[in-house]
């Protein structure tokens, strides 16, 4: 009886052990059938209803403020630039090959819809203010997959996005990260159509190259330092990317990409060591609901080859594979049709800010641009690497950390 007794607690306490980084050392392949399942499972209920235009009737809307007219664009923007360096691989007789010709149809019949004006899922671009936050974040995703995306487009839908994004330039943005909302657009329009308003792309990219820049990696968001995860969630992303598009078309002060590169490498080795061997990470900041998104440089970092040398793709992989892990662990991540709820990990909505809501939650997907990169990638390819918090809390060998100029 006693003996039973004790195998029932030791079972039990087994079982309520929490999750670690290193309890599961799945293989680069097991790694990312998990992110790609996780991937299809929070795009499928806005690709198909935005396919379908559906999505304005059937999304909810969850919120402590009042945004529910551009929630809608906001879901669309935020999943297709997270989710567009996978489709950009594009199809081919492999299961997950299959599966992305199959996103690949459901997002590109949904853009349509979503530019078309007498479509029933119609979005708002033009409106202020939060309508040039995901025209930039759906254009910044049309840069990601400029083959499987802006390519498989039919005239008339290449024709409406540009109008649409257009549009956004009604909006005058305010002097912080959203001066790169602005710069992307036109960076994607410059990239797609060969002009664009050079004063408009050049503005946001001048003040954080000259005023903004802080030290070790890390911009003010507009004059002021601010402790949260925008350097990850917009700064540098969209900062690299509209630096590649200026040098791709010769546009003078496109020289900055290769200290801009220093720095987004260095900002990823940052976000690296901030996942603890749980798979956790600090919750600072405001827009800490979405999610694993506080990752999307450390994946640019990976996606684009840029992650410095101490910094070994694979521990980059099973790092952010912890993290997705933990915080999608809850069923009350998603409602009974399968939307994301507003929360940090399950359903939180007294986490949120009043500007936070069902769309916006979407932007988790900027933690999966990775999976851009093919599965012959050392990122995925290699074997299961302990990340900088694993190593050190084990009393390994770990490199000290320095900072840059």
């Amino acid at each position: 009886m006693r003996n039973s007794l004790k195998i029932a607690v030791l079972i039990l306490c087994t079982i309520c052990l929490p999750f670690t980084g290193n309890a599961q050392q799945a293989t680069g392949k097991e790694d990312r059938a998990f992110w790609v399942e996780n991937l299809t499972r929070i795009a499928d209920p806005v690709l198909v209803n935005l396919s379908n235009n559906t999505l304005k009737k059937n999304m909810p809307y969850e919120s402590l403020g009042n945004r529910h007219r551009f929630s809608h664009l906001e879901a669309v923007g935020r999943l297709v630039c997270g989710i567009a360096p996978w489709l950009e691989l594009g199809p081919d007789n492999t299961p997950e090959g299959k599966l992305r010709e199959k996103y690949i149809d459901l997002t590109v019949k949904g853009l349509k819809n979503a530019v078309n004006p007498g479509a029933p899922d119609y979005l708002v671009f033009g409106e202020p203010s939060q309508p040039l936050v995901d025209a930039a974040f759906l254009a910044q995703g049309l840069l990601r997959a400029p083959k499987q995306l802006w390519g498989n487009l039919d005239p008339q839908a290449k024709e409406w996005m540009i109008t649409e994004l257009k549009r956004s330039r009604n909006i005058k943005p305010f002097e912080s990260n959203w001066l790169l909302f602005a710069s992307t657009v036109e960076a994607a329009l410059l990239e797609f159509t060969g002009e664009c308003d050079m004063e408009r792309m050049l503005y946001g990219v001048k003040k954080f190259r000259d005023e903004w820049y802080k030290g070790d990696a890390m911009y003010g968001d507009g004059v002021d330092f601010h402790m949260d995860y925008y350097n990850s969630f917009v700064i540098h992303p969209m900062l690299t990317d509209v630096l590649v598009v200026m040098k791709k078309h010769g546009i003078e002060g496109a020289d900055f990409l290769d200290t801009q590169l220093k720095r987004h490498a260095r900002y990823a080795e940052i976000l690296e060591r901030f996942i603890s061997p749980e798979g956790s990470f600090p919750v600072v900041g405001r827009s800490i609901c979405y999610r694993f998104g506080a990752f999307h440089a450390l994946g640019q970092a990976a996606l684009m080859h840029i992650l410095p040398e101490r910094v070994k793709p694979a521990q980059v992989r099973c790092a952010l594979t912890s993290v997705i892990r933990r915080q999608l662990e809850s069923p009350a991540n998603f409602d009974k049709n399968g939307w994301l709820r507003v929360g940090f990990t399950g359903e939180q909505i007294e986490i949120s800010e009043s500007y936070i809501n069902t769309g916006s939650v979407y932007l988790c997907a900027f933690g999966l641009v990775p999976l851009g990169l093919p599965e012959t990638d050392e990122f995925w390819s290699a074997p299961y690497t302990e990340w900088t918090n694993v190593k050190a809390w084990n009393g390994e060998k770990v490199q000290a950390d320095h900072a840059i100029k």
